[in-house]
């Protein structure tokens, strides 16, 4: 095989992951959301993310230790933020609908959290790959909006997702959700000297990323634990943990917590391998990729059936995801 084909391929294999982790989200029952939460977090975000990291990365408190400070700040600034936007995700909905809120969410988080690495780096619209890269996130928007769309039709036929009270502030919530969301990639890419420091300490080149996902996400975990924590206060549902027949609901958010850190992790495994450039290509390949992975689960699970109109339209969308992630591949081997 192409050894430059391979990052792609370990892209779209993290797009699995991201595309199937919010399936378990379905099986909260009977748990309260802020019980479930919590528990997939510390799945997600400490325990799975450093015991890869700890096999993975030698020395990795060391590495992390004598990274740059600004580095170290700036990654969990980042991802401290990106929790914020994963909070607002759920309050878009009921003023927009799951399908708008989705819609609006990816293609802003993909397009924000591509371009915003890309103008970190000097001289970035002289690059090669430059227009190929603008053409390739902007044929990525074109995608994602038709699948919004045809979500939206969906809706309608089926009378789903409930007319919003107050569109113009739904859309507003989703907006800043979407550019909040991106934020979690540009942490990961303004954690890239934590990545080098580990490379530099003979840690191979693919695994050095996870180094730079710990510190990410010790600022996303903070977030995330803590508003989960502040809704069992207020709603004093500690005992919540307890409730009987919760086994399965434990599993998800398990299973959810594994599949969530194994896209970033295996997607920073990939874009680690692309270089400097891996950040602003992968991305927006991960999350459209997973745009057409989560519709699948959708279409197993029978939420398209009797929309066959809107369904015909979301295979236009998802056709078109797919020619943004070939022209976004081809970017990448512009010199």
């Amino acid at each position: 095989m192409d050894s430059a084909f391979i990052p792609f391929l370990i892209v779209i294999f993290a797009s699995i992951f991201q595309g199937s982790f919010g399936v378990g989200m379905k099986y909260m029952a009977p748990l309260k959301w802020e019980s479930w939460w919590l528990v997939h977090v510390v799945i997600a975000m400490v325990l799975f993310p450093l015991i890869w990291a700890f096999i993975a990365v030698p020395g990795l408190l060391d590495i992390i230790l004598s990274s740059p400070a600004n580095a170290i700040a700036l990654a969990m600034l980042f991802g401290f933020l990106w929790g914020i936007g994963g909070i607002l995700f759920g309050v878009s909905i009921p003023y927009i609908g799951i399908s708008l809120t989705y819609g609006i969410v990816m293609g802003l988080a993909s397009s924000v959290g591509s371009l915003i690495p890309l103008f970190q780096m000097e001289g970035a619209t002289s690059l090669p790959a430059f227009p190929y890269i603008i053409a390739g996130v902007a044929v990525m928007l074109v995608g994602v909006a038709i699948t919004a769309v045809a979500g939206i039709k969906r809706d309608m036929v089926k009378s789903e997702g409930g007319q919003s009270k107050n569109i113009v502030k739904g859309l507003i919530i989703a907006s800043v959700c979407g550019i909040l969301s991106a934020l979690l990639n540009v942490g990961f890419a303004n954690a890239a000297p934590i990545a080098k420091i580990a490379e530099a300490s003979g840690v191979i080149t693919r695994n050095s990323s996870l180094a730079a996902w710990v510190v990410v996400l010790v600022g996303a975990f903070i977030m995330n634990a803590g508003y989960a924590v502040f809704l069992l206060t207020k709603n004093k549902a500690w005992n919540s943990f307890r409730i009987a027949g919760s086994g399965k609901a434990y599993r998800w958010a398990i299973i959810a917590g594994l599949c969530w850190f194994g896209a970033l992790g295996v997607y920073g495994q990939g874009a680690a391998l692309m270089g400097e450039m891996g950040p602003v290509i992968g991305w927006p390949m991960l999350l459209g990729l997973s745009l057409i992975v989560s519709n699948v689960w959708a279409y197993r699970a029978g939420e398209w059936k009797g929309a066959s109109k809107p369904f015909q339209l979301l295979l236009l969308g998802l056709a078109v995801l797919i020619l943004a992630s070939v022209i976004l591949g081809f970017a990448n081997t512009v010199q």
